[in-house]
């Protein structure tokens, strides 16, 4: 990301090769990301650059990424962590593996191990969510409607 070139925006997309895998990945800019850049003065060939309009050394924006970090009270976070946290919250808003990948450039086999060993199986809210879904769907046993007769499951009392 420090390397990519004001070329790679359209106005639309950002077009990149992932670093880390090679994978060529088109990623449509969302409403903000798109007033960020279209309204970003250009100081330079690159998109990314310091105050000073020079763009970043790997080490700079590693430096400063941790001085914001702790001004933010934030613990433990690198700037590499964030493509794995954009693989989990495109999981929870309802993304397909395949869509994804499409997005961060991660395997199809890789961003299933992302979600499962990294990110997902630390995550209680989507535990809450999958219970409550279950808890919605009709024929389940752990169905939350209430029943309007005692000892009368929501599927018998549908037949009935």
């Amino acid at each position: 990301m420090l390397r990519l070139p004001w070329s790679a925006y359209d106005g639309a997309r950002i077009r990149l090769k992932q670093n880390k895998t090679g994978a060529r990945v088109s990623i449509p800019a969302t409403d903000t990301l798109k007033i960020a850049l279209d309204t970003a003065p250009r100081r330079s060939p690159l998109i990314l650059t310091n105050t000073k309009g020079v763009p970043w050394t790997a080490a700079g924006f590693s430096a400063s990424w941790r001085k914001l970090c702790a001004r933010a009270g934030i613990e433990g976070l690198t700037f590499n962590d964030l493509r794995g946290t954009a693989v989990t919250r495109l999981a929870r808003a309802g993304c397909d593996h395949a869509e994804i990948s499409a997005i961060t450039g991660h395997k199809m086999g890789d961003v299933g191990r992302v979600l499962d060993h990294h990110y997902v199986s630390r995550n209680a809210l989507l535990a809450d969510e999958a219970i409550a879904r279950l808890g919605d769907t009709p024929g389940t046993d752990l169905s939350n409607r209430p029943s309007n007769r005692a000892g009368v499951s929501p599927t018998q009392e549908e037949k009935a």
